[in-house]
């Protein structure tokens, strides 16, 4: 059987099935497949996208979704009760359910990102994982898109997740490559050259 590969400009071929592995590309290929077969792929897609988004945005939905002390029933019915409020799909509400009884919430970031990739790899689209320390503008976003475009990924689709943490400039993955211009990266690199001049 051929393996599926996404074509990155010419850079390199990253296989479907290394995308699908681990606990979030399993939780995510499920997903996917069910919303195949149903159907509902496009509409899932899109509120896998709207969700992420909105646990990005919602500092409260962060923490209930990362608190394992909750009760695993409070923490289903509360993050349920989100969803049903933004009008989510049964089917997303079911997935999301699925997630919290076996105690995954802490890792649903993680598999709606895998969800996007493994769809972004079916359309021959490669993903780039963009980490910043503030919500990146249009003009920042025109910007990244010519450096990837100028580093042989002319099919990109950008992934965006805020980390204050990194306290500016912006962490990018894309497949097996990483590319960190964060402060907070080189601040690290500052304290350990100081160390070693000592």
């Amino acid at each position: 059987m051929e393996k599926r590969t996404v074509d990155s400009g010419g850079t390199t071929s990253i296989p479907i099935a290394s995308i699908a592995n681990g606990l979030p590309g399993r939780y995510a290929t499920a997903l996917y497949e069910l919303a195949a077969e149903r159907q509902q792929l496009d509409p899932v897609l899109e509120q896998a996208t709207a969700l992420a988004s909105l646990i990005d945005g919602s500092a409260d939905l962060r923490t209930v979704l990362a608190d394992r002390t909750l009760d695993l029933r409070d923490s289903a019915r509360a993050v349920d009760a989100v969803l049903n409020a933004e009008g989510f799909s049964p089917l997303m509400r079911d997935f999301v359910g699925v997630v919290a009884n076996n105690r995954r919430l802490p890792r649903l970031r993680e598999i709606l990102a895998a969800l996007a990739a493994i769809a972004a790899a079916r359309r021959g689209e490669v993903v780039a994982d963009v980490v910043s320390a503030h919500p990146l503008t249009d003009l920042q976003r025109v910007q990244l898109r010519s450096r990837l475009a100028e580093a042989g990924y002319s099919k990109v689709n950008i992934q965006e997740r805020v980390d204050a943490a990194l306290l500016g400039g912006l962490v990018v993955r894309v497949g097996a490559r990483l590319y960190d211009t964060s402060l907070r990266s080189r601040l690290t690199r500052l304290h350990h050259a100081m160390k070693g001049a000592a």
